[in-house]
């Protein structure tokens, strides 16, 4: 399987709400500004406990790019009236995903980071 075909498969999964099913290794990891999970029944089980959170989402990609056993996927996820802008660097090894770091914005911004008008 191309890494294309692999990451096409990861968004198709989730708009089915078939986490169950992503194509992820046993020893999975996931990094996010929520942190780092560690191992796929972990990551399905935060899923699990989370659904609200992880469920119902539409994906529009904007940008991707795939190399032998990497991509860099820009996209928006929608889940009703929500809307998150993702980068996400997918890694691959023996046709499955063996890590995703996602950088995304969530939340307010410092007030020390806040730039001057």
């Amino acid at each position: 399987m191309t890494t294309k075909t692999l990451v096409k498969t990861w968004f198709a999964t989730w708009e089915e709400g078939d986490f169950q099913s992503i194509p992820v290794s046993d020893d999975f990891r996931h990094t996010s500004p929520f942190g780092t999970i560690e191992g796929k029944t972990a990551y399905l089980e935060l899923v699990e406990k989370n659904r609200d959170k992880f469920l119902g989402y539409k994906f529009v990609i904007h940008d991707a790019l795939y190399g032998n056993d990497s991509a860099c996927v820009r996209y928006t996820a929608t889940q009703g009236a929500f809307k998150l802008d993702v980068s996400e660097w997918y890694y691959i090894r023996d046709n499955r995903i063996s890590e995703i770091i996602a950088y995304y914005h969530i939340g307010e911004i410092r007030e020390e980071r806040q730039l001057e008008e």
